[in-house]
């Protein structure tokens, strides 16, 4: 959401790109994004960008329904301060926040802030972040912990978390072994990189017995046909031309993030995962690139694919944002529910 109607703000170096929002265009966005019936959108972190939990209360207060999800990483603040923050937002809004905990993908970037760990430190660190939020969650009167990040003496907060739930969603970024685990414990929902569906299948297999979601961070562009879209998508490409494949060079160069770096290799050797996963985006826009690409039966099936790997959860970027918005909702979100509707009553038919 803070990328709306930049279609080449990925494209750009980090360095290079304008951390100020436009708050009349944002607030279209959600607005549009309401009427679509998107469950939420992403306010995520960076120096390149706005800091996201304030943006996301300057946007709730112009919303009605949309959620916030807000990315975080453990390090940049206490988790004390964090809860009353998210807890505030929630007060206000209705309970229309929830997080995206990553633990970070460059050690330069993290230096910026004050944060010198190394990838393994930072979910170790993330860990004990975690765990203190939840005991601010579950309303403990005093919380006191002793870690090797973090130590907190009568810790308290007079605001709970306001709304349907007691406790923000919490959605856990990273394709490391780590940060599966780390998922496993903590979150709701475990954010990955898209993978061929029978790599996804293993995983989420893993995930089953804990209870936790497998969700995919990727990107779609839905025509009317598939010529259409694969010819929109490539020509996009060509479009950007070489800098953005110098600037992605460049930051998986210095990236530690397993989920950015193996799909920056996924993609040199793959250029479609499936007849309708793509990811010659990859090099120009970033990880996050790989792409449901084809006609709106083609991306339902290929969501409805993604689903029989085990995949629940989807944040979508579209190519272009609006327009892809509205696209999902009208004409792809309905052939997802008619063709789960099927199977349903195929798989009723088998059993009878």
């Amino acid at each position: 959401m803070s990328s709306a109607g930049q279609q080449d703000r990925a494209a750009k170096s980090r360095a290079s790109a304008s951390g100020v929002p436009d708050l009349e265009a944002l607030t279209a966005f959600c607005r549009h994004a309401e009427e679509c019936g998107i469950e939420s959108l992403l306010t995520a972190f960076g120096f390149h960008r706005p800091d996201p939990l304030t943006l996301a209360a300057a946007l709730a207060m112009r919303t009605s329904r949309i959620k916030f999800m807000v990315a975080v990483r453990s390090g940049v603040c206490s988790p004390t301060l964090f809860v009353q923050q998210v807890n505030t937002v929630a007060a206000l809004s209705g309970g229309r926040i929830c997080i995206n905990v990553v633990a970070g993908h460059t050690p330069e970037e993290q230096r910026g802030y004050g944060d010198f760990l190394d990838h393994d430190e930072r979910y170790e660190r993330t860990d004990e972040f975690l765990t203190i939020c939840r005991s601010f969650w579950r309303r403990e009167p005093l919380i006191n912990f002793d870690g090797s990040h973090y130590r907190l003496e009568n810790g308290r907060i007079n605001l709970p978390f306001l709304g349907e739930r007691s406790a923000p969603e919490i959605f856990l970024g990273g394709n490391s072994a780590e940060a599966e685990q780390l998922a496993i414990k903590h979150a709701d929902c475990w954010w990955r990189l898209p993978d061929k569906p029978e790599v996804l299948a293993a995983k989420s297999r893993a995930l089953a017995a804990s209870g936790t979601e497998m969700g995919l961070l990727m990107s779609i562009c839905v025509r009317p046909t598939r010529e259409e879209a694969v010819r929109d998508a490539y020509a996009m490409v060509a479009d950007l031309g070489e800098p953005p494949r110098t600037a992605h060079r460049e930051f998986r160069k210095h990236s530690d993030s397993v989920a950015f770096v193996s799909t920056y290799d996924l993609a040199d050797r793959f250029d479609w995962l499936t007849p309708y996963m793509w990811t010659g985006a990859v090099a120009s826009l970033g990880a996050p690139a790989v792409a449901l690409v084809g006609s709106p039966e083609d991306v339902a099936e290929g969501i409805l694919d993604l689903k029989h790997a085990g995949v629940s959860q989807f944040l979508f970027v579209g190519w272009p944002d609006l327009d892809q918005m509205t696209i999902f909702q009208r004409d792809v979100l309905p052939l997802v529910r008619e063709l789960e509707c099927r199977n349903e009553r195929a798989r009723e038919g088998e059993t009878a």
